[in-house]
């Protein structure tokens, strides 16, 4: 228990202190509008409450990733917990807090704008594409992933659930954001915090051993899975992820100041990590061993072990309860997940949105895809979000190095982070089945070289753009 209160405490440092940094080399400008108030049109910019903002950004980036990456993490070992720690002081926080106060600069456009204003319509198009296929594949794991939950639950039908959270998602899609999300949210935040708290206290109260096993350079996993890089395709969610970042523009479009932006877009990845803790040690702690937790997973999904754990710890109701925050979890990211889609074609396209019908005209050609999606193997679906997921993360992390570096800041922040998950994407595509399936050892050097060349490539850009700008100075004083 001693160790867990520790991830958490640092968890909270990190926010007082790192997070303080990042809000200083970014510079806010407190006297400056916001879109809300400058755009407000009464269905995506609108003016709320900081609190429910908070909220609803936690409730937006918090779907499964952060119950069943750190679920399928904890097969790992102890080392999951290390990486939710560090991936989301370092580098989780710091691409939230960039990908919404950039979006907050630029009049709340959408990560694929945002991203094209500093790398160029190449980076644009690759942007958009990345944006619209993780979001379509993470509305259709938020469909069939608490569908999953609620049929084990209640024993229905699963389809029966599916075409219920189709309609929910499709209402919240299409609606003005405060007329669901908005007044929805704070009771899915009440069960989100009963549900966190819930499973951590079930397991105090029942005697569990929490974390009985802290050997973290051992690799416990059954099925001989290699940590690097697969962890940190596995755990995102609770570390870092890049479906966050097509979330943030949705409340930049809604925040009241810039000096909030910490507390939505940085604090709200902090509480995400807080929830990733709690389940990594629950699949730690609840289970004998690596091999038990494995066998259920096997058995059924990590929705199997949710229900297992929550039923055992807290009871037939307050399992019921708990089982619902989780189930809120996915469901809220699902809805925005397919808002944030409307809006980023509504952007490609410069259709106005302010219209009703110009709305649905987007929204029933997407949610037909999208059910077409629903009909292909959830694992296989997964594994494809894991990946197109960090590659999202990396490319905005480099567009806030860029942004840093045109502006003279210390891009460090950002470059280094990215330099990592260059390496782990790199490294993933080059061995996984779905990518190159190449041998693993060369796969992982090659990831590193591939990182850290990316690296002196933008070193020699954020040079060669100093460079120039100096000398455009230099002739302008001169010609004066």
């Amino acid at each position: 228990m001693l160790f867990f209160s520790g991830c958490v405490a640092l968890l909270i440092l990190g926010y007082f202190t790192y997070g303080v940094l990042v809000e200083k080399v970014f510079g806010v400008d407190e006297a400056r509008p916001t879109p809300c108030h400058t755009l407000e049109d009464g269905v995506d910019y609108i003016s709320l409450p900081t609190w429910k903002v908070f909220f609803i950004q936690l409730l937006d980036i918090a779907g499964l990733g952060p119950i069943f990456g750190p679920i399928l993490a904890a097969l790992y070992g102890p080392v999951a917990l290390l990486w939710i720690v560090i991936g989301s002081i370092f580098a989780g926080g710091v691409h939230d807090y960039f990908s919404g106060m950039l979006s907050v600069r630029d009049g709340g456009k959408s990560i694929p704008e945002v991203v094209g204003s500093f790398m160029g319509m190449p980076a644009r198009y690759i942007m958009r594409v990345f944006s619209v296929l993780l979001l379509m594949l993470v509305g259709v794991v938020f469909i069939l992933g608490p569908a999953k939950l609620l049929n084990n639950l209640t024993g229905w039908h699963v389809q029966i659930f599916v075409a219920g959270i189709f309609i929910y998602y499709f209402l919240a899609t299409i609606l003005p954001i405060d007329q669901i999300i908005g007044r929805l949210y704070p009771l899915f935040g009440a069960l989100l915090i009963f549900m966190s708290f819930g499973v951590m206290g079930g397991l105090v109260f029942h005697g569990y051993d929490i974390l009985p096993n802290l050997d973290f350079f051992t690799n416990t996993n059954p099925n001989h899975k290699p940590i690097w890089p697969l962890l940190f395709i596995t755990l995102s969610c609770g570390a870092i992820s890049g479906f966050h970042s097509t979330q943030s523009p949705l409340m930049a479009r809604c925040i009241r100041n810039e000096n909030k932006g910490r507390l939505v877009f940085y604090g709200a990845m902090i509480a995400e990590g807080i929830i990733a803790l709690i389940w990594a040690s629950a699949g730690l702690s609840f289970y004998n061993s690596p091999e038990a937790l494995n066998a259920v997973i096997l058995s059924g999904s990590p929705s199997t072990v949710v229900n297992e754990v929550c039923t055992s710890l807290l009871g037939p109701f307050g399992g019921f309860l708990a089982i619902m925050g989780v189930v809120i979890l996915p469901i809220s990211s699902g809805d925005t997940a397919f808002r944030s889609t409307r809006l980023i074609i509504s952007e490609t396209f410069r259709i106005d949105q302010s219209e009703a019908g110009k709305r649905l005209l987007i929204s029933v050609p997407l949610f037909i895809v999208a059910f077409m999606i629903t009909q292909v193997d959830f694992n296989i679906v997964w594994r494809y979000f894991g990946w197109s997921n960090q590659m999202l993360s990396m490319l905005v992390l480099w567009a806030a190095a860029i942004f840093l570096a045109k502006n003279k800041k210390f891009h460090w922040i950002c470059s280094l982070p990215a330099t990592f998950m260059t390496a782990v994407d790199a490294s993933f595509i080059l061995q996984a089945k779905i990518g190159l399936n190449l041998p693993e050892k060369f796969s992982n050097i090659a990831g590193a070289v591939i990182g850290v060349v990316v690296l002196l490539l933008f070193l020699l850009y954020a040079s060669a753009d100093v460079t120039q700008e100096t000398t455009n100075t230099e002739r302008k004083n001169g010609s004066q």
